[in-house]
């Protein structure tokens, strides 16, 4: 087995049951969710299931073919309509990882720039590691689901090869 950490569909849905749980318990009553893509897509899509909200995209960009980080994030979806939904709302914006944080200050500070009432983040997967981003600091409330150490996550929607991949996470009880 490699050294990356994967995790089955069931497993995803499960942590995302639980971060809708702890969104609840806080008193944190979003307007919209806004889903980082490609990454956020899912998350966000079974955490509608949990909290009955509209989900607004956009996509973002920050690591190559190769997997290789650039130096900030790239828009590769960024809709008007997205930033005139968002004025005067609550904001949840989710996405699948904080690993390096810079792909969630870009976005989080493209955002406030349509004035959201509010903002929070919901993270289903925080590496337990330095950042290179921040938090801008009208950003209150970070949820995430699980905390992991600093491995390389493999999710089933970036797999191509669907059987073997629920039998790794199967094998290390993900």
């Amino acid at each position: 087995m490699d050294d990356r950490i994967y995790f089955s569909y069931a497993k995803i849905h499960n942590t995302v049951k639980l971060l809708s749980e702890k969104i609840i318990e806080s008193g944190y009553h979003a307007d919209v969710i806004v889903a980082i893509g490609t990454g956020g897509f899912i998350p966000a899509r079974i955490l509608k299931t949990y909290i009955k909200l509209p989900i607004l995209t956009v996509g973002l960009k920050l690591y190559d073919e190769n997997n290789n980080p650039a130096s900030r994030p790239k828009k590769i979806q960024w809709i008007d309509e997205v930033e005139q939904k968002i004025t005067g709302k609550r904001v949840l914006l989710v996405d699948e990882v904080d690993d390096s944080r810079i792909t969630l200050e870009y976005c989080l500070r493209e955002l406030l720039r349509h004035d959201p009432e509010e903002i929070a983040v919901a993270v289903l997967h925080n590496k337990l590691k330095d950042k290179i981003g921040h938090y801008p600091d009208e950003i209150g409330r970070i949820y995430f689901g699980e905390e992991l150490e600093d491995r390389w996550v493999v999710y089933p929607w970036d797999t191509i090869d669907i059987i073997d991949h629920e039998e790794k996470a199967r094998l290390q009880n993900n």
